[in-house]
C-alpha cells in the first residue's frame, strides 16, 4: 500500500489547520505558501473534507477553512480513508466478507490481513492533536539548533 501524493496533503492541511485556525478561518492561499503545495491542488483536497464535514468554510474577506471538531476527534486514519478510500494492501479484502474463492485455503491472506491489522493500528491511534504536537517538538529542536 501507498500514500498518494493527495492523501500526504491531506494530512500536511488538516495539520496546518489544526496549527493556525485557532477558531478563526485560514486561506488556501495561507495553507499554500506555509506547505509549498499548489492552491489548486488543496481547493480539489479541501473540497472532499468540506463534503465530509471534516473542515468548515466560509465565504468572504476574513473567510477560509477552519476545522470542524477539536484535533483530537480526527485520527490519521480517518483523514487517510476518506482521501485515500480502504486502506486494504490487496484487492481481495476490499468486500467483508472476503468474496476469493481462495480465501479457506490462502494463507498469504493471513499475512495480508496482519499487514492491514498493523497498519491500521498505527494510523488509528495518531490523533491530529498528536502531529500537532511532535511538529511543534521538531520545530522547536531546529529552533534550538539555530542557536
Amino acid at each position: 500500500m501507498k500514500i498518494s501524493t493527495r492523501g500526504r496533503y491531506a494530512l500536511r492541511m488538516m495539520i496546518d489547520l489544526a496549527m493556525h485556525g485557532n477558531d478563526q478561518y485560514v486561506t488556501i492561499k495561507e495553507i499554500s505558501q506555509r506547505q509549498g503545495i499548489s492552491a489548486k491542488y488543496l481547493e480539489q483536497i479541501i473540497s472532499v473534507l468540506s463534503k465530509a464535514s471534516y473542515v468548515k468554510g466560509l465565504r468572504g474577506a476574513s473567510g477560509g477553512y477552519k476545522l470542524s471538531r477539536p484535533p483530537e476527534e480526527y485520527t490519521v486514519g480517518m483523514i487517510l480513508r476518506l482521501i485515500e478510500g480502504d486502506l486494504v494492501p490487496v484487492k481481495c479484502m476490499e468486500s467483508d466478507p472476503i468474496d476469493c474463492a481462495r480465501a479457506d485455503i490462502c494463507v498469504t491472506l493471513e499475512v495480508w490481513k496482519k499487514i492491514y491489522d498493523a497498519i491500521s493500528n498505527v494510523i488509528d491511534n495518531i490523533t491530529l492533536a498528536d502531529l500537532v504536537e511532535m511538529q511543534i517538538e521538531k520545530l522547536s529542536a531546529l529552533g534550538n539548533k539555530s542557536n
